[in-house]
């Protein structure tokens, strides 16, 4: 039996996340049931994140076991070729029995993409939050300042989360300007449910002046998501990277 690694892409708007559900397509479903097929039984497929529904990836992780021996190029092929086109596996390699995508995973990079002119291009509409209007970008920097390093982000995830621990740690949030776009890069050793997405509407509450940047950090120090701001749109967010 041989422990497989692949890193995959996939636009996520037409699946429910990435982890299996009873009534809904998801991309660990269709990675399941292709890889099963290949394999001739039931292979389970370990994910780096579990992306929500309409959360797109550039860089997503994963890694499964499979006995039959295929070689790398041909195992990439013939998943790809099993799968609808808005799912491609970039990349397949051998690793060590004990590689786990999810629990050697080292640190995660996000992108939110905040589209700012008045006309959303077609090309992009899938993977930006479309918002009309004005962005303080400056005071999108200081809000974002005080969210970096070890902290306990209970204020900025969902309240059904059933993870007890909050503590994260964010290397980087930095806020960038490309043409049309504002992007908030986030990436740190891990993230919890809807937790870039609220700290982008937080941002976003910032730029527009319904929130005063000296009061993140008061925000963050309550663990209070109601103090928050609004969970931005799934399909703004994209998962860049993962890191080993």
């Amino acid at each position: 039996m041989q422990n497989f690694k692949i890193i995959i892409q996939y636009d996520g708007t037409n699946y429910h996340g990435w982890q299996i559900q009873i009534n809904g397509r998801t991309i660990q479903g269709e990675l399941t049931r292709v890889l099963s097929m290949l394999d001739h039984r039931s292979v389970t497929v370990h994910g780096a994140g579990r992306t929500d529904a309409g959360v797109h990836a550039e860089g997503q992780v994963a890694n499964f076991f499979l006995d039959r021996d295929f070689q790398t190029e041909k195992l990439r092929d013939a998943i790809n070729g099993n799968l609808d086109g808005d799912i491609r596996v970039h990349s397949v390699e051998r690793v060590a029995e004990e590689f786990n995508a999810r629990q050697c995973a080292k640190q995660k990079t996000y992108c939110y993409r905040i589209w700012t002119a008045n006309v959303v291009s077609p090309f992009a509409y899938r993977y930006v939050h479309a918002f009309r209007g004005q962005l303080d970008l400056e005071a999108m920097r200081a809000a974002a300042a005080s969210l970096i390093g070890k902290h306990d982000f209970g204020a900025f995830t969902s309240g059904e989360s059933d993870v007890q621990d909050h503590i994260r740690t964010l290397f980087r949030l930095d806020i960038q300007q490309s043409a049309d776009e504002v992007l908030i890069l986030a990436e740190g050793d891990g993230f919890l449910r809807y937790m870039v997405r609220t700290i982008a509407g937080t941002l976003i509450d910032v730029a527009r002046g319904k929130q005063t940047a000296a009061r993140v950090s008061e925000i963050l120090e309550s663990r209070n998501r109601s103090r928050a701001g609004f969970c931005a749109p799934a399909n703004g967010l994209t998962l860049v990277r993962v890191d080993y």
